[in-house]
């Protein structure tokens, strides 16, 4: 029986287990992945407090480790249920059930798919959703950027580096994304931007991506644009089915908490980027893991 389990190992889940463990409980983080999260395929984070330049796969690890010379467990697990019992809750795994006094659900987000015919089958051959994975295998070549937010201005800049040409599909006539990041994108000499432009249908030869068919959302008329490989960055959206019980949603899947990260069920807790909240960066996403930590512990206090 541990005092708390997390579900989820990114910044969220890491950080309620670093609060939670200083609260003197015991701690199980169950993650179906890699600890990190989302932020391990981030290549330079530069805007977390104290820390002016720092990959994402460091931060990561350098809070995995944190936690787990704190005492933490690490399951490396997909949690498929929890069950209420007479004394807390199980959580059961594809490695089986683990027993808990409290659960906290930081289980973040998933990239968001254009969902076009034949996006799925052309992953790994010519569609990628992380640059920092992929993006060396199209050294010298052109590719393409879907998105306008933070996260396709930074692929951008990060492929840019070492692709011959970068051209950043943007559905809207402006970026949506930081100033900073914008004029950096401004003053690369092998980027190109197209506003107002949706991506309608994929080109293929011999099963790879070979370009992709345009539409101007101006004049309606459609084009092609010949590339490599194609980035999709066009947001996230919550990680949420799993758990539809434990707390209401709203209109979009994602969790709706009370001030002090509790769900619906009592004794269990959501942290990150998979509640609803107006803000979701590095920052807001530790902020909710420390305060889940805290009133999680507070409530195994309660029962006592």
């Amino acid at each position: 029986m541990h005092d708390i389990i997390i579900i989820g190992g990114g910044p969220a889940g890491l950080t309620a287990a670093i609060y939670s463990l200083r609260a003197g409980k015991s701690v199980l983080v169950i993650e179906r992945e890699n600890t990190g999260g989302q932020i391990v395929y981030s290549p330079l984070i530069e805007n977390y407090p104290a820390l002016s330049r720092i990959s994402g796969a460091e931060f990561a690890q350098q809070l995995t480790s944190q936690v787990e010379e704190l005492g933490a467990a690490i399951e490396y697990s997909e949690a498929h249920s929890v069950l209420k019992k007479e004394f807390g809750y199980t959580v059961l795994t594809d490695m089986g059930g683990f027993d808990c006094k409290s659960v906290i659900i930081a289980t973040g987000v998933r990239h968001r798919r254009l969902n076009i015919e034949g996006e799925q089958s052309l992953v790994g051959a010519g569609i990628s959703y992380c640059a920092v994975c992929d993006g060396a295998f199209f050294r010298n070549r052109s590719v393409a950027v879907a998105g306008g937010g933070n996260s396709a201005l930074t692929e951008a800049l990060f492929l840019a580096n070492f692709c011959k040409k970068v051209t950043l599909i943007v559905r809207r006539d402006v970026l949506r994304g930081e100033a900073c990041y914008a004029d950096k994108l401004f003053a690369k000499d092998n980027v190109s931007i197209l506003f107002n432009s949706n991506i309608k249908d994929f080109i293929r030869d011999d099963r790879k991506l070979t370009g992709l068919i345009l539409k101007d959302n101006i004049t309606d008329q459609q084009f092609v644009l010949d590339i490599d490989g194609l980035f999709i960055a066009i947001g996230r959206e919550p990680q949420s089915e799993t758990f539809a019980d434990v707390s209401q949603m709203d209109e979009k899947g994602y969790f709706v908490t009370r001030e002090d990260m509790s769900a619906d069920r009592e004794g269990i807790f959501i942290a990150g980027d998979c509640r609803k909240k107006p803000v979701r960066q590095l920052t807001t996403a530790v902020s909710d893991g420390a305060i889940a930590g805290i009133f999680a512990s507070r409530y195994i206090d309660s029962l006592k």
